[in-house]
């Protein structure tokens, strides 16, 4: 291999590692949603049996404590892997220049570049493999959290209604908003979200008291 095609393939490769850490800062899990409006006070609702209600699907999920003691867990957890990953190609970055300055110096024989370079580009590769990887298992970690939290709020309004017995219970939210023109007496997104926490956070207690 030349010295200038060599030296080319080192840019390129010091190129590619700063694209690898860029990507890297970019990791996101999908962000909490924030509550549209303040909910309702449960005061206000007039509901009967047999009347139709509704919730409000991103103020309830925006307000329920599981869902914000998982998301800031999930959250501690990606942040860690970010460090960590980052850190790693902080430190490849480096190792790249300074192999190109021994390039560009002549410190290096031929024999002895083609293979410190092939061990970077290894790192390289190990690095965006765990990334990936890393990657995968905080999105799989967000659909679990997702589908944990949906049927705990499932669970519960089929409790809740076996009391109150509404003859049907829709949700809206801000992406998809079913209901256009509603009675705020029918609103039981407070309500429900009420129960919701009281009925986590004894859990939760429970479950704190029992490792202690």
């Amino acid at each position: 291999m030349k010295k200038t095609s060599l030296i080319l393939s080192i840019l390129a490769f010091v190129a590619a590692v700063a694209a690898l850490v860029m990507t890297l800062c970019d990791v996101k899990l999908t962000p909490k949603k924030t509550a549209e409006s303040s909910l309702e006070d449960t005061s206000n609702i007039t509901a009967q049996a047999g009347d139709i209600v509704y919730v409000q699907l991103d103020s309830l999920i925006a307000n329920y404590d599981m869902f914000n003691d998982k998301m800031t867990a999930l959250q501690s957890k990606m942040q860690g892997m970010q460090e960590e990953l980052a850190k790693r190609g902080r430190k490849l970055e480096s190792d790249v220049k300074n192999f190109e300055n021994q390039i560009n110096k002549g410190l290096l024989t031929r024999s002895a570049a083609e293979e410190q370079q092939a061990k970077l580009q290894q790192r390289q590769q190990n690095l965006q493999n765990d990334a990936a990887q890393k990657d995968a298992e905080l999105q799989e970690e967000q659909m679990v959290l997702n589908n944990t939290v949906y049927y705990a709020v499932k669970e519960f309004i089929e409790r809740y209604n076996a009391e109150h017995q509404y003859s049907l219970i829709l949700t809206t939210s801000g992406a998809t908003n079913t209901v256009l023109n509603d009675n705020p007496g029918l609103n039981i997104t407070a309500d429900v979200l009420k129960g919701l926490n009281e009925e986590y956070i004894k859990t939760r207690n429970n479950s704190r008291e029992e490792e202690e």
